[in-house]
């Protein structure tokens, strides 16, 4: 019967919050970046979820290494997102 015993007992302090909040930030995210398809060229649209994808994918391997650095993965897509769709505003004219 030792397929049924814990070996270990988790503490409420060993279980990180912020890669829940970080994925949870990426969620909101993606809808951002999905929204932002009819004034982008179907281009820029592929590259930006690309971009998103590669950030989600990224923070799922952080999550038990880095913890902190997850929640800090939706804050630079948001950057990104909006650096992106400022200057193909200013000066591509989307």
């Amino acid at each position: 019967m030792a397929f049924f015993t814990r070996t270990r007992r988790y503490r409420r302090s060993d279980v990180s919050p912020w890669p829940f909040v970080g994925l949870v930030g990426l969620a909101a995210c993606f809808f951002l970046y999905a929204a932002s398809g009819p004034f982008t060229p179907w281009w820029a649209q592929t590259l930006l979820l690309l971009l998103w994808l590669v950030a989600t994918v990224r923070a799922v391997g952080w999550w038990s290494e880095r913890p902190t650095w997850v929640a800090w993965a939706p804050v630079v897509c948001l950057v990104v997102w909006f650096v992106v769709i400022w200057a193909g505003a200013a000066w591509w004219g989307w």
